[in-house]
């Protein structure tokens, strides 16, 4: 919490004093028409990296694999279009970093790991058949099943 208090003060004071600073170097318009351009080409990127990630998980889902990584890539690309889309030199530097493929593989599989070990740690995520882990020989101990039944009327 504190890290993320730090980061929204931080960021756009280190935004302003780059934005000023090139302002002051090449001119207002010259600097507004550069920050115009990168959330341009971001976009144009954004959309092209995002269409190859969708197309990368429709295959794994068409050959029954979960896309677990594609997923985890989409989050990062939808983070680096709002840091493109967000005026500014920084967050243009992290959002182009975010649409270079290795880097958000890299960054995809940490992720994946974190929420792994989080998911385990807090017990979000259990092993076995369910909450008690005992196997359903129906001994009556109170685990219910819950599920859907349909009648079909046309076959009568």
């Amino acid at each position: 919490m504190r890290y993320l208090v730090l980061l929204f003060v931080l960021m756009p004071v280190a935004e302003m004093w780059l934005l000023i600073t090139v302002g002051s170097q090449i001119g207002a318009l010259p600097t507004i028409g550069l920050v115009l351009l990168t959330a341009v080409v971001g976009a144009g990127l954004l959309r092209e990296q995002g269409f190859a990630t969708l197309w990368k998980g429709r295959q794994k889902l068409q050959g029954g694999e979960l896309p677990t990584t594609e997923i985890a890539e989409g989050l990062i690309l939808a983070v680096s279009g709002a840091l493109l889309l967000t005026p500014g030199f920084v967050t243009d530097l992290i959002g182009f970093a975010g649409l270079i493929p290795p880097i958000r593989v890299l960054v995809a599989t940490r992720i994946m790991k974190n929420m792994l070990v989080m998911g385990a740690q807090s017990g979000g995520f259990q092993t076995g058949r369910g909450p008690s882990n005992s196997p359903p020989n129906g001994d009556g101990n109170g685990e219910t099943i819950e599920g859907e039944a349909w009648e079909r009327k046309d076959l009568d």
